[in-house]
């Protein structure tokens, strides 16, 4: 990789930044000088520190969130995202949210720049299951687990895949879990829509086998473990 490209990447500037800063003579390289920018390394191999200090290469970035309610699951847009709540350091890597949840929807949401990962996960021939917990408008009954245990039509003529519902709590606001294998457009509100009730309240508690780390707190997130990634490629 070019010398430019590693510092840029690493959030040491614009590319024409990182120029400035390998003309001042202060990066080196296993402790040799470096001062062109098309100087080509091994990030594997090779040093590199900026006024002694060591860089530190990382090609990917795998962040847990607890996503809050009023930002949107995207990377740019005129209202506040999910982005906007990483820190600059975290920012540098281009990070994007795998999936999507309504800008009213909490939980878990997984953020990387893993493309690879990224797409597996939301493929649909993959089916990763995705469960949710919600407060439901409406008494939800053993009649409704059936319905989504065959699949719901949806306002738009769809019929989902079976969903396995399970009633948490009952009365006229019931809290259910919900895991489905898809992830049509507000599909977990449609699917409800479908038998007469409405979702007042949605959490992603789960996404494969990675459940959402009950310590964090409502906005909060964290980068996953090795083996939380290990789960979420399998």
């Amino acid at each position: 990789m070019r010398i430019d490209k590693l510092l840029s990447n690493m959030g040491y500037g614009t590319r024409k930044e990182v120029k400035k800063i390998l003309k001042t003579g202060t990066v080196r390289v296993d402790e040799v000088v470096i001062k062109d920018a098309k100087q080509h390394i091994d990030v594997e191999e090779n040093v590199v520190t900026i006024n002694g200090e060591t860089v530190e290469y990382r090609e990917y970035i795998y962040i847990m969130m607890n996503k809050p309610a009023g930002f949107l699951s995207a990377t740019e847009d005129e209202e506040e995202t999910v982005i906007d709540l990483l820190i600059p350091d975290d920012q540098i890597f281009a990070p994007f949210p795998v999936g999507r949840l309504d800008k009213d929807t909490e939980g878990l949401l997984v953020i990387t720049n893993d493309g690879k990962l990224a797409h597996h996960l939301t493929s649909p021939k993959h089916h990763v299951p995705k469960t949710y917990f919600a407060r439901i408008n409406g008494r939800v009954t053993e009649k409704d687990i059936e319905a989504f245990k065959q699949g719901v039509t949806l306002d738009d003529g769809y019929k989902t895949k079976p969903g396995e519902l399970t009633i948490v709590e009952e009365g006229p606001i019931s809290q259910i879990e919900l895991t489905i294998h898809e992830g049509k457009f507000h599909q977990v509100k449609r699917m409800f829509e479908a038998v007469d009730k409405k979702v007042i309240y949605l959490q992603r508690i789960s996404m494969g086998d990675l459940v959402l780390d009950e310590d964090l707190d409502i906005g909060e997130y964290r980068e996953l473990t090795e083996d939380e990634v290990e789960l979420l490629r399998k």
